[in-house]
């Protein structure tokens, strides 16, 4: 369910992932996809809506497993690093430590809509007729600069669409799905996704992230000072004294230059936004240490430069797919397994922080040029500026 038309992705270079630009963030391997369905039995599915001129939205699905995930829930722990948000569903995954439907992404304005999908959605699974309460997850960033986000555009049916897609294959990143509409850093922004793997001597658990990116600050790549070189990045107008955007937007300086050169609108890179970071493991952990889990990866989003502005909403939510710690819903008892303990989970916090990391870069990296509503431009990352930084 895509719809591509001109004035949308426009002719660029191949875009590569930043391992394919011979830049390799962090220490540890990844997955053999490098991606979040490098956990085994995570799913992923997405529906990407860009249509006409201003219409540049979409959805994505995070599945934990293809069972029935009410009366098979999955320990789970959230982190709210800044909560100008509508996330829907925190207040019973902190309480609980478990997530009962599959983490769905898209829009601000979308969200109720996308939960109502997701509670329909449930009570239609095999073994659920009895069911009369269903707490859906869902997670948003508004891409309200490139998408008209008061048209409304996302309905159930997309929702229905991106879960029933939803696969282990390798995941479309970019400017994808809820990462359509999205900027980050003033480029554009969209789904990224990374994964570690421990080796055996460490546990062999494998670690995946996948990131909405829409938020701002002053990007670092793997150390490198990248937006304060291309000369984009929050606060520069203050700072340095340059001529500030335009009223109208326009995007200004060498990462902006053919947005200025057509008289099209740019992206706000204000810092504003939000991010939504998946983190999924087949390691057994308990929802407090999931907690834990998903803490570290915003030391992942620290690396890149983040602000973690007061109009961004920043969130981690973990699981684990081990089989041995999930929950049946019919009884509500944790199931016989054993867990990893505290002195086994420092591995793994820092794969969380490099696959979280990674994720981002990744997310724009892939990204496309995107000429939204009312004219208004996000561009592609430079990777011939990255590369030579």
């Amino acid at each position: 369910m895509r719809t591509v038309t001109e004035g949308g992705a426009g002719r660029e270079a191949p875009r590569r992932r930043l391992r394919e630009l011979g830049v390799v963030p962090g220490v540890l391997p990844p997955g053999p996809k490098n991606d979040i369905t490098d956990v085994a039995g995570v799913l992923v599915g997405q529906v990407t809506l860009f249509e006409g001129d201003a219409v540049r939205t979409g959805v994505t699905a995070v599945l934990p497993h293809d069972g029935n995930l009410h009366r098979h829930r999955v320990p789970a722990g959230l982190c709210v690093g800044n909560g100008y948000g509508k996330l829907i569903g925190a207040t019973q995954v902190v309480e609980l430590g478990e997530l009962e439907t599959p983490v769905v992404l898209t829009n601000t304005l979308a969200a109720p809509r996308a939960a109502d999908a997701l509670i329909g959605w449930t009570l239609e699974q095999p073994g659920n007729e009895a069911v009369r309460s269903v707490n859906p997850f869902v997670g948003e960033t508004n891409d309200g600069v490139l998408n008209d986000i008061r048209a409304r555009v996302v309905t159930p049916d997309h929702v229905l669409a991106a879960l029933a897609r939803a696969s282990d294959g390798p995941v479309e990143m970019g400017a994808v799905g809820a990462g359509t509409g999205t900027v980050a850093f003033g480029f554009k922004g969209g789904i990224g996704s990374a994964s570690r793997r421990l080796p055996e001597r460490l546990g062999g658990a494998t670690v995946g992230v996948l990131v909405q990116t829409n938020f701002g600050g002053v990007l670092q790549v793997a150390g490198v000072r990248v937006g304060e070189r291309l000369e984009r990045y929050y606060l520069r107008e203050e700072l340095t004294g340059a001529a500030p955007r335009s009223s109208t937007g326009l995007s200004t300086g060498p990462a902006g230059a053919s947005g200025s050169s057509t008289g099209r609108a740019g992206a706000v890179d204000d810092a504003d936004g939000s991010i939504m970071i998946v983190v999924a493991t087949d390691a057994p952990l308990s929802d407090r240490n999931l907690t834990r889990l998903a803490a570290r990866a915003l030391t992942g989003l620290g690396r890149t430069g983040a602000a973690m502005t007061n109009g961004s909403g920043d969130y981690a939510v973990a699981f684990s797919v081990a089989e041995g710690v999930r929950r049946t819903g019919a009884a509500g008892v944790l199931r016989p397994g054993r867990e990893y303990g505290n002195e086994a989970l420092s591995p793994l916090f820092l794969a969380a922080i490099e696959a979280t990391e990674e994720a981002i870069y990744d997310s724009l990296c892939l990204a496309t040029t995107v000429v939204g509503h009312e004219g208004r431009v996000a561009e592609a990352l430079p990777l011939d500026a990255l590369t030579s930084l």
